[in-house]
């Protein structure tokens, strides 16, 4: 079994191999060889008077790919002034995410696999698949919301998918976006400038992707859309109502969480999960409207790749990739990929099968 921890990730997984792996996983579940459990949090009452702790797991398998995956997340969250959530494991600038890898074939316990990368360039990269299908062939400007690590692999995406010549960069903090552009224009070879306000990102740009850690709504100017754009999301707060119904296709990833399925369960952040506390315990939650994404105004990925729906039909249409869901097959087919090139390379470190074995049945 291996241990590989986030560097050897860096080393192993570029964003073509990440993209290959996910198509892999989704031609699978489009045969019914794949399958996966959406997000399901367990939350209870942590120190800090103004946080909660909240246990994440995902999981999915692939046939092709021959492994089964779970991402579990430990986290301390809380929202500064209700706008953004933040989060930690044991202190700030520390978190616990690990994917536990095993195989379909035999049920031999694989990997443990650090989840940091992994989660970022799985994010990433199924943006870029919603680029690859849905944003015009000549799509060249892209304008981005946010200046993270998820801002960071999304333009590593759109960038293999497409032919990106430049890009315009906004956040809240100006010496944050001012880093993404230097960082990102030497490592794409690109044009990427920061701009001061959050309509330059969107004017002229065929590609408009909001990358943030908000929990409000970041754009919601559907004037400001160029004819033809794309534009695609992170989180469901991020794209307001104003900006989905001017959208001519709209197509969501996947259902990103389980419905209620008994009085327990409660949805919050658009997932849902089981929840402990006090009232005045859980009113540390805020809980913003995410139901923006709800009803029937969009259409299915995987309904897409069966043919049974239409993408772009005209280069005058503006189509929305909705990024949610599915994310329990995305580790499966990122860990997978993962695993097979640190075999193949001789990285990560042996740990003995037998730990993870015993002679008693469960």
């Amino acid at each position: 079994m291996l241990l590989i921890n986030n560097q050897e990730v860096e080393k192993l997984l570029d964003m073509k191999s990440c993209l290959e792996a996910l198509e892999d996983g989704y031609d699978d579940l489009l045969k019914g060889d794949a399958v996966y459990r959406p997000r399901l949090d367990v939350w209870m009452p942590c120190d800090r008077p103004d946080g909660y702790y909240r246990w994440g797991t995902m999981e999915g398998a692939s046939r092709k790919i021959g492994v089964f995956a779970i991402r579990m997340k430990s986290d301390i969250v809380h929202w500064p002034n209700g706008d953004t959530e933040e989060k930690y494991c044991m202190q700030p600038g520390t978190w616990c995410g690990l994917v536990m890898v095993f195989s379909v074939r035999n049920g031999e316990p694989l990997a443990i696999i650090n989840d940091g990368l992994i989660q970022h360039m799985r994010v990433g990269a199924c943006a870029g698949l919603g680029a690859k299908y849905l944003a015009r062939q000549d799509a060249a400007v892209v304008g981005m919301f946010g200046s993270g690590g998820m801002a960071r692999t999304y333009l590593e995406a759109f960038a293999e998918v497409r032919g990106i010549k430049k890009v315009k960069v906004y956040s809240p903090t100006k010496a944050n976006r001012e880093a993404y552009a230097r960082e990102m224009t030497g490592k794409l070879d690109l044009e990427v400038i920061a701009v001061d306000k959050p309509e330059m990102v969107v004017r002229d740009a065929d590609i408009v992707a909001t990358c943030t850690d908000s929990t409000r709504t970041v754009f919601d100017e559907p004037d400001w859309l160029k004819e033809g754009a794309h534009i695609t999301c992170v989180r469901a707060c991020e794209m307001g109502p104003k900006v989905l119904k001017r959208c001519d296709v709209s197509l969501k990833l996947g259902k990103n969480t389980i419905e209620a399925m008994d009085e327990g369960m409660v949805r919050l952040h658009g997932n849902v999960g089981y929840i402990a506390g006090q009232p005045e315990e859980r009113s540390r939650i805020p809980n913003p409207v995410v139901d923006n994404y709800r009803g029937d105004h969009f259409k299915y990925f995987m309904d897409f790749r069966a043919g049974k729906v239409a993408g772009r039909t005209s280069d005058k249409q503006i189509t929305f990739f909705i990024n949610a869901g599915t994310q329990g097959l995305q580790f499966a087919a990122c860990a997978g990929k993962v695993y097979h090139l640190a075999k193949e390379k001789g990285l990560g470190r042996e740990l003995p099968t037998e730990w993870f074995l015993q002679d008693i049945r469960d």
